[in-house]
């Protein structure tokens, strides 16, 4: 309904720019990499082509993030949690397809499970041979746990620091279950050695390429569902409780449904954009699901501008970008920048890259809007 009515009402200039530099970008590194022959100056190797598919991830993220911190008021320390476990619904998809290749050659075991004497496959990995189980699952997981999280969570009026450290709690502790061996998801080392995803070999060009686009079309979906939102009654009264909760309460509106909701969407990106990552990283970990994780995408939200949709992709992308490179330079000092810069962004842009464009722009519309007027005025 949602996105019927951002249809019928039209699309903004910057949604439309966006969506044209997304796959413009995407497709531009998908031409270089497999129409341009490997010796040529132009051609771009597969490693590019994961890393930016991991940066879209981000981006995805990073805007479930923004969601609910940026318009509902929610400062999610926890958001590791809901990529992490749709992250591992992919991984067990992607090990069940491995079959007789695996290093112990078990038709039905993945070969951590034959390592530790495992007899039998567990019940929750049943189903996961199938690949539209396993999407159901990436969406259904992080989206019903959210959903009972957030119903204890916002029906007791937890709000404010006191539920972002819950939060972090959250995801704490399931990356405290998911170290340990007998849980079944493979302890320490995590889920990697992938084979094949819909049949085709994970690590082609072609197969990369492939999940590459697939991330830059769940990211643009992501940004039109979010927009379409926020645009809605519905996303006003989001504002408003993030703006005064208790007078949007007096007013008659229940705002723990709203939080939950929104809370519970957000949830379900996250594991979308989880799910998307680990066939293009090749490994899922219980390191995922480190509250310092969670941190750091708080940070790419606050870089790039909270509360603007836009500012969280680009926030991922350039600090990732930045990690990148700084990592290879001086790996040692990356976390002294990280805390460097998000102390900067909050001291001298307080409203981000994206929101401190957006306010300079309108002021500059705004002031020409006036001097037009008066110019208007002097020669009548």
């Amino acid at each position: 309904m949602m996105m019927l009515r951002l249809l019928q009402g039209g699309v903004d200039r910057r949604t439309v720019w966006f969506l044209i530099v997304l796959f413009a970008l995407t497709l531009g590194v998908s031409f270089l990499n497999l129409a341009m022959e490997p010796g040529s100056t132009l051609h771009l190797p597969t490693f590019v082509v994961s890393v930016l598919g991991k940066y879209l991830c981000y981006a995805l993220l990073a805007l479930a993030v923004d969601l609910v911190w940026g318009f509902c008021g929610v400062l999610s320390l926890g958001h590791a949690a809901f990529f992490s476990l749709g992250g591992y619904a992919m991984g067990m998809y992607l090990m069940r397809q491995i079959g007789t290749r695996g290093v112990y050659g078990h038709p039905e075991l993945p070969d951590f499970m034959v390592f530790l004497n495992w007899k039998e496959l567990p019940w929750f990995w049943y189903g996961f041979d199938q690949f539209w189980f396993a999407a159901l699952m990436i969406v259904a997981v992080p989206g019903v746990l959210a959903f009972v999280f957030g119903w204890f969570a916002f029906r007791s009026r937890v709000t404010g620091v006191y539920l972002s450290i819950i939060t972090q709690a959250l995801t704490f502790a399931l990356m405290l279950a998911f170290f340990r061996n007998d849980m079944g998801f493979g302890g320490n080392n995590g889920l990697t050695d992938f084979k094949d995803i819909l049949g085709f070999d994970v690590q082609s060009d072609a197969t990369r390429v492939g999940l590459l686009i697939a991330s830059a079309v769940a990211l643009a979906a992501g940004f039109l569902i979010c927009r379409a939102v926020v645009n809605s009654k519905f996303g006003k009264v989001l504002i408003a409780v993030r703006d005064a909760e208790s007078r949007t309460r007096f007013l008659g509106y229940r705002p723990e449904n709203y939080k939950l909701l929104v809370w519970t969407l957000s949830a379900c990106m996250a594991g979308v954009a989880g799910a998307l990552y680990v066939p293009q990283v090749g490994i899922i970990n219980p390191s995922e699901f480190a509250p310092a994780n969670s941190i750091e995408v708080v940070i790419w939200v606050a870089v790039g501008g909270r509360a603007t949709l836009i500012g969280a992709p680009v926030g991922a992308i350039m600090v990732n970008l930045g990690k990148t490179v700084f990592t290879g330079i001086l790996p040692e000092l990356w976390l002294f920048a990280l805390g460097a810069l998000f102390i900067a962004v909050t001291l001298f842009l307080p409203k981000g890259i994206v929101g401190t464009i957006e306010d300079k722009v309108g002021k500059w519309k705004d002031a020409r809007k006036a001097v037009g007027q008066a110019q208007a005025e002097a020669a009548d």
